[in-house]
């Protein structure tokens, strides 16, 4: 009986180690969430072991989205749109590290596949402005109308297509001629937009309750899944098969089968629930809460909210280092 004991005490102690190193290899030390309180000009820096606030800062007038310059996830992009500039982060940090002047009204931003193309989304300008890179030359500003909001590029980095929340369109461009190729009408008020693995467009329709699937090569569309009222923003967990859809009016994420074109049941978060981030495992997502000035973070296998993050005004992009793969 004794040595069974030692043995089944051996066991629960290697158990425990594993997960321990399964947890530490979760969260690089020292990891922060990084948050744009897009309200009040500043970023909020989350310690993402404690989940409390560990700094606040000034980054510019508007800073709404940012993401990883060039999908290498060693610094950060911010574009603040109020303020004409972008502001490059350490994406571990979110030290300051440099600041790129000149950038007009960058709302939205996004790289291309490639790496030759920067895209800066002017949402109050009526245009789309294409920069080359590594040097964020600018080619061409490209008049849109009405209202340009979020760009998902082709697979092959030639076409970048924008929604267009106050015309109700989807317009595409072309990036080699910097010219518009084709625009067609979609629901009303569409937001985000995500390109499938399949070749698929599934956007957000912020005016109404549904994600609009269009087939971009036939410009129609395959379906519309009901997520909930406001339907914002879509993002993938990096599992192959599942996309995340925050709808804004019911204050709700919903999940989605890209595949099988199916919902999910909706996850009660929040009003004005916006942009996210998924942990590397899948298992927690991370969601700016817009209207109540907080960060959620949802654990996925209860499909319920663990904690609400006081942050600043009007929060809108999330980001963390440890994050799952955007490409799936």
């Amino acid at each position: 009986m004794h040595i069974a004991s030692l043995l089944r005490a051996l066991a629960a102690a290697l158990l425990l180690q594993a997960v321990s190193c399964s947890s530490a290899l979760a969260i690089e030390p020292g990891e922060r969430v990084i948050v744009l309180n897009s309200g009040e000009g500043t970023v909020s820096v989350i310690d993402r072991a404690t989940r409390k606030v560990v700094n606040s800062y000034p980054v510019g007038k508007e800073p709404h989205h940012l993401m990883p310059v060039l999908n290498k996830d060693d610094e950060l992009v911010v574009a603040n749109s109020a303020s004409n500039d972008l502001v490059f982060l350490n994406s571990l940090t979110g030290e300051v590290k440099r600041r790129l002047s000149r950038i007009s009204d960058p709302y939205q931003l996004a790289y291309s596949p490639d790496g030759k193309w920067f895209v800066s989304v002017s949402l109050r300008l009526d245009r789309v402005d294409i920069y080359a890179m590594p040097n964020y030359e600018l080619k061409a500003r490209i008049a849109t109308k009405k209202t340009p909001s979020h760009v998902a590029f082709s697979a092959d980095s030639s076409i970048a297509y924008i929604t267009l929340q106050d015309s109700d369109e989807l317009v595409a461009l072309d990036l080699n001629s910097q010219k518009e190729s084709w625009r067609m009408k979609i629901g009303k008020t569409p937001a985000g937009i995500w390109m499938s693995p399949q070749g698929l467009l599934f956007i957000g329709i912020m005016g109404q309750d549904f994600v609009q699937v269009v087939d971009p090569a036939k410009r129609e569309t395959v379906k519309k899944l009901v997520t909930g009222r406001g339907a914002h923003n879509v993002f993938p967990m990096g599992d192959g098969t599942r996309a995340l859809v925050s709808n804004r009016v019911d204050g709700t994420i919903t999940p989605i089968d890209y595949k099988a074109l199916t919902v999910g049941k909706p996850i009660k978060v929040g009003r004005g629930v916006d942009c996210m981030e998924v942990s590397a495992d899948g298992k927690e997502v991370w969601a700016t809460v817009r209207w109540e000035a907080k960060v959620a973070v949802i654990d996925m296998t209860g499909a319920k909210p663990i904690e609400y993050i006081p942050v600043g005004r009007s929060p809108h992009g999330i980001y963390f280092k440890s994050h799952a793969r955007r490409d799936r």
